[in-house]
């Protein structure tokens, strides 16, 4: 165990966090194609949303600094601090397809 804690190379971290990105990608696109939808006027959408697109970035950047911030004071290896540094924006992205998508 204390082995594959130093090695970035370990079976299957890589490719967890391939996975975290690849879906993160994905529904990111998800949230583009439907804002610019709704820009278009193609979709219903709040007039809020413009501004709640740009908050949330500023918002999303803070909140991941201070957990890869976080994760690196506690010792964790490089692949959870990118994984911890990625949860906040994740965890936007995916309230945004399924807020969009109602």
């Amino acid at each position: 165990m204390a082995r594959n804690r130093l090695n970035p190379f370990a079976p299957g971290i890589p490719i967890m966090l391939w996975q975290q990105m690849a879906r993160m990608a994905w529904e990111s696109q998800i949230v583009i194609a439907m804002r610019t939808a709704g820009m278009m006027g193609l979709l219903p959408q709040d007039k809020a949303e413009p501004s709640r697109m740009v908050t949330e970035k500023a918002d999303a950047a803070n909140e991941a600094m201070f957990a890869a911030l976080a994760a690196a004071g506690r010792g964790e290896r490089a692949d959870k601090v990118m994984a911890a540094a990625l949860r906040p924006y994740r965890r936007r992205t995916k309230a945004n397809v399924k807020r969009l998508s109602r």
